[in-house]
């Protein structure tokens, strides 16, 4: 293979996948794309409900643990992020939310210009084809097939609508449109029953082209600089160190655990950090891996008086059962996240938008370990779960490595419930959940609060409960965050690492600030936007 290139992307996940549709469009642009993991092309990735088998699946996730964190009583939490072709995409819940209209004027406002809402609303169109159409807000033309499979979800989620209503909740036909408050029934990326991954919208119709090329089980071990000029990447694969040289840029799209690493590894980061694990240094950067934030998430257990998704999965003929109208007809349980309703709210009414999001789920694993889906090993009883989690934490964790073995997994340090802004809007939450499931439509169904169980009812008992239950929803972000300056950044409005040429960071990481939802088609749109800035950059010669 030829080790020259124009682009070097790293990392075929949500964002590298856009890069390299986008980037190779321009047949002079010779493009490659390095993935540490192997092919997607695998029954439990392409089945929508299959995630619940690839979060403990060494083949194709990193599956890292966090440190042990004083906010969770010392537990650490199980991380899984995709290690194969469409990263995270490919083994996600595939819940499709943008975030608020203010989240993005927040980035614009700390001093990222062109990045408000008016500003990333054209990409987030241009990234979609919705299932019901295009309109101001939604796309009809984009890669990225977004699902309204309302139709086929479990009757309960219906239950759940009229209880949020009780409650005086207003129903929200699309949390992507116009506002995100209010209740209703998740999109996700699936089409014709099967996961639209990242991989499967933007890098398939990619490699059919002559000038990007994919090499999987690529681990990158540091990007290669010339002073202060990325030149390109080295990397072993099969056993083998091997290097790829970049005639334009080194485009580090890696997610929120490995951008950072790779970037420490290469010898940008904190400057201690890297000299007490023997890094020569290329760039002084503080805030390489810092500034971390996730979404942290907390669920109450039912037992149901009538029948929910274990009665369906949990005996042998209901797995048969439903495997076989999957495997004919693409339907059915099989074909769909088992998050289907949920919604945005404001946990109190002084709060000035919503910060709490709450999912709605016709099944329960209550034995699972913690950070496991088991979905087609439910409770043997019927049973349904409403989980809340914070919309835009105030706590702040890091990711830093442990040594300079580019094979040794980060230490991935949450700080969770580590303000009190944080462990308050928990506690609204809970008091949330346990207020609406006294409604009139939701008590008619509930025959036992399983966890935390009503005997938890005061504030210390509840924390408590919390610091021990809840755990990470899977949305890292902003560990290589946008900015103004190197001081309290690591890369700038057009996402170029600062002090160093030639090198940008594109995925999740470079969130000024988690989104209020689901990260994945917020990644998606940041490297839409990111592809016009390469190409405006390259023609510009800037």
């Amino acid at each position: 293979m030829n080790n020259e290139f124009d682009y070097v992307i790293i990392g075929a996940g949500s964002a590298g996948c856009v890069l390299a549709n986008r980037l190779s469009a321009n047949a002079g642009n010779r493009v490659l794309v390095l993935e540490a993991g192997g092919s997607d092309l695998r029954f439990w990735i392409q089945t929508p409900i299959g995630y619940g088998k690839t979060f403990y699946d060494n083949q194709v996730n990193w599956m890292y643990m966090s440190q042990a964190d004083p906010g969770l009583n010392n537990r650490q939490s199980y991380w899984p992020r995709g290690k194969v072709v469409g990263g995270s995409s490919s083994i996600n819940a595939m819940v499709y939310i943008r975030g608020q209209h203010e989240d993005y004027n927040d980035w614009r406002d700390k001093g990222n210009p062109g990045w408000g809402w008016e500003d990333v609303m054209p990409y987030f169109r241009k990234s979609e084809t919705n299932s019901r159409g295009g309109n101001e807000y939604r796309g009809d033309s984009g890669p990225l097939y977004v699902n309204d499979p309302s139709a086929d979800y479990h009757p309960l989620c219906q239950t759940f609508l009229k209880a949020a209503d009780e409650y005086g909740l207003p129903y929200n036909s699309d949390f992507n449109a116009k506002t995100q408050e209010g209740v209703g029934l998740y999109q996700i990326t699936t089409k014709n029953g099967i996961r639209m991954s990242a991989a499967r919208a933007y890098l398939k119709p990619a490699l059919r082209r002559k000038n990007c090329q994919l090499v999987t089980h690529a681990h990158v071990m540091r990007i290669l600089f010339k002073g202060k000029r990325a030149v390109g990447v080295e990397y072993q694969h099969k056993g083998v160190v091997k290097r790829a040289t970049a005639n334009n840029e080194v485009i580090l799209s890696a997610g929120s655990v490995n951008s950072p690493q790779i970037l420490q590894l290469s010898g940008i980061g904190p400057g201690q950090l890297l000299a007490d694990h023997n890094v020569n240094i290329t760039k002084a950067l503080s805030e390489v891996g810092k500034n971390m934030q996730e979404h942290l998430g907390y669920s109450h257990y039912y037992k149901s008086k009538v029948p929910t998704l274990n009665n369906e999965l949990y005996p042998w003929w209901g797995k048969l059962r439903a495997g076989m109208q999957y495997m004919l007809s693409r339907k059915g349980p099989l074909s769909l996240s088992v998050n289907q309703a949920g919604g945005f709210f404001k946990s109190n009414p002084n709060r000035p938008r919503p910060n709490l999001q709450i999912y709605f789920a016709a099944i329960t694993y209550t034995t699972a370990p913690p950070g496991e889906r088991p979905l087609m090993q439910p409770d043997p009883w019927p049973g349904f779960l409403n989980s809340i989690c914070q919309c835009r934490p105030t706590s702040r964790g890091e990711i830093e490595i442990t040594s300079s073995n580019p094979f040794d997994h980060p230490k991935i340090t949450p700080n969770y419930l580590s303000t009190a802004e944080d462990i308050q809007e928990m506690l609204e939450g809970a008091r949330y959940i346990r207020d609406m499931a006294k409604t009139p439509s939701l008590s008619a169904i509930i025959d036992k609060e399983i966890k935390p169980g009503i005997e938890i009812d005061s504030d210390e008992d509840l924390l408590e409960d919390i610091r021990q239950r809840s755990d990470t929803v899977f949305h890292p972000t902003s560990t290589c965050m946008m900015g103004s300056s190197e001081t309290n950044s690591v890369v700038n409005n057009r996402l170029k690492v600062h002090g160093v040429e030639r090198l940008r960071v594109v995925d999740a990481s470079v969130f000024p600030n988690v989104i209020s939802g689901n990260t994945n088609g917020p990644t998606i749109m940041v490297a839409e936007k990111a592809s016009d800035m390469v190409l405006e950059d390259a023609k510009s010669g800037s």
